[in-house]
Parts: C-alpha cells; sequence; structure tokens
C-alpha cells in the first residue's frame, strides 16, 4: 500500500497545533481537544498545558476554558465560529471576534 495515501492516524500521530479546531482545559490537567471528526481526551503537564495556552500564533482564548486554532477558522459568523469544511461552531461574542480577525489579517 502506498504510503502517501494513507490518512494520518490522529489518535497515533497527535499534534495539537495541526490537528485541533479547539480545545477546552478541564480540572487535574484534563484537556478536550476538538477536531474535524474527533475528540480526544488528554492529561498533561502544566508546562505542556502552558506552552499550549500561551502559543498566542495558534490559539486564541474565547471563553475561560476554551482556546480555538485560528489557522483553522474557516467563516467568523454573526455569533459563531466555523472550522473548514465541517459543520463544528463554537459561541463567540462580537469582542472576540474582532480582535481574531485582527489576528487573522482581515
Amino acid at each position: 500500500m502506498n504510503v502517501a495515501l494513507q490518512e494520518k492516524n490522529v489518535y497515533e500521530d497527535f499534534d495539537p497545533r495541526q490537528d485541533t479546531l479547539f480545545f477546552k482545559v478541564g480540572a487535574h490537567g484534563l484537556i478536550s481537544f476538538h477536531g474535524r471528526n474527533y475528540n480526544i481526551k488528554k492529561r498533561m503537564s502544566s508546562d505542556e498545558r502552558n506552552r499550549l495556552i500561551t502559543d498566542s500564533a495558534t490559539f486564541f482564548r474565547v471563553s475561560s476554558d476554551c482556546y480555538v486554532n485560528v489557522r483553522n477558522i474557516s467563516v467568523i459568523g454573526e455569533h459563531h465560529l466555523f472550522f473548514g469544511d465541517t459543520a463544528k461552531r463554537l459561541p463567540c461574542s462580537q469582542r472576540k471576534q474582532l480582535m481574531i480577525r485582527q489576528l487573522m489579517g482581515q
């Protein structure tokens, strides 16, 4: 089988900065990553979690526990952010939308 044609297994080769549409921070270091057609819960150390949260080039905080991957936002709607070719969306305030637009250079 041609390796180039194989789909990436996100459960084995998970990269939060590439594969995540958004993530939510839970209690005790548990983070729930949401992708195109999957959700992965992963326990991370405080250092790993802080590196993700402070990666302002990739992630933007839209609520107290939720961060979106700015690179994967396809449309900024009236009160929602939409991701790629998926039906996934997140509610987002007008103020946060304006900040995200500035990050995206729109």
